[in-house]
């Protein structure tokens, strides 16, 4: 077996239950391990085939990680409902949730093409495409309904960032110190974002580009369609800007997606969701620098969510 590095290297218990769950005569030719994930390792597996041909699989990792359990049989479970519902999203191959036969706990799934595009190029075509996607994802009907959503964000936690106006922020906080509005449950992705999609984008003279998979689904919630479309505008916001996160509603709409009727309705989600990211910007910042967006430092995301945080209490508020 080849490795690309030290890191996409398999543990031995792990690699042993992975072969467990190839077909007959085939073996694991070589590693990678993937950027982008932030609470798992994650690697792709191209497994050598009877034939001579080659398939890939993508194994996740949760090294020293609290939760792990639970966070892999929701994903699993998600995996599994979402077989057969045209909803682009890898298969379950085999999950391992309590380490009983890998060094951690681990899932092994099938590998999506495709890769996720950060750029601000070519925006104004992909934002539509995330917004359909998500309607998509949200007409789903399982039989039986995931877990009720959690949001942590308090209006004691929230950390106003430096320098920020300080009104537009205290207004927003005093928002979230309202009950949750009432709402129709709708089957949510939970952390839907760019980072979580994969595009084949094909060259400029043909069709466009179009979704080929939608990843990370350990998250699948019951809840409100505002949160995960609050989740994915404030991503697009300090992605690309604020007036892309407030973008990002409308194009929901259009794609045939219901909101919340009442406008403070919607902006009890939207900033909940922006105020939620002001206790993690370093940790939500990382994974896009190294993605290539290194002037996306932890202080110009602070100043893009103050922005966006301003914008919808000026639209909304």
């Amino acid at each position: 077996m080849t490795n690309h590095d030290e890191a996409a290297a398999v543990r031995p218990l792990t690699l042993a239950w992975v072969s467990r769950h190839l077909e007959v005569g085939e073996r694991i030719v070589n590693t990678e391990a993937l950027q982008g994930g932030i609470t798992a390792e994650v690697r792709r597996l191209t497994v050598g085939t009877r034939g001579g041909g080659t398939r890939d699989l993508v194994l996740r990792t949760f090294v020293n990680v609290e939760h792990a359990e639970d966070w892999l049989n929701r994903e699993a479970g998600a995996l599994a409902l979402l077989t057969g519902t045209g909803v682009p999203a890898p298969g379950l191959v085999a999950v391992d949730p309590t380490a009983a036969h890998c060094e951690y706990p681990s899932l092994l799934m099938t590998h999506l093409a495709g890769r996720t595009v950060l750029d601000d190029e070519g925006l104004e075509t992909r934002v539509p495409l995330l917004a359909r996607q998500l309607v998509a994802i949200h007409a789903l009907r399982p039989a039986e309904r995931p877990r009720g959503y959690v949001a942590l964000t308090t209006a004691d936690t929230v950390v106003t960032p430096k320098g920020a106006d300080a009104a537009a922020w205290a207004a927003a906080i005093d928002v979230i110190r309202r009950p949750a509005p009432p709402y129709e449950g709708r089957f949510l992705h939970r952390d839907f974002q760019p980072g979580n999609v994969l595009f084949d984008v094909p060259p400029p003279s043909s069709a466009g580009p179009r979704i080929t998979g939608v990843v990370d689904w350990a998250a699948t919630s019951w809840g409100p369609a505002d949160l995960d479309v609050a989740h994915c505008s404030t991503n697009l916001a300090l992605l690309h800007g604020p007036a892309w996160g407030l973008r990002f509603a409308e194009a929901y709409e259009e794609a045939g997606g219901v909101l919340a009727a009442a406008a403070s309705e919607r902006l009890y989600w939207r900033v909940r969701d922006g105020l939620a990211f002001s206790e993690e910007v370093q940790w939500a910042a990382q994974p896009w620098r190294e993605a290539g967006r290194t002037e996306l430092t932890t202080r110009a995301v602070e100043e893009r969510l103050d922005a966006y945080v301003t914008a919808l209490m000026d639209a909304l508020g």
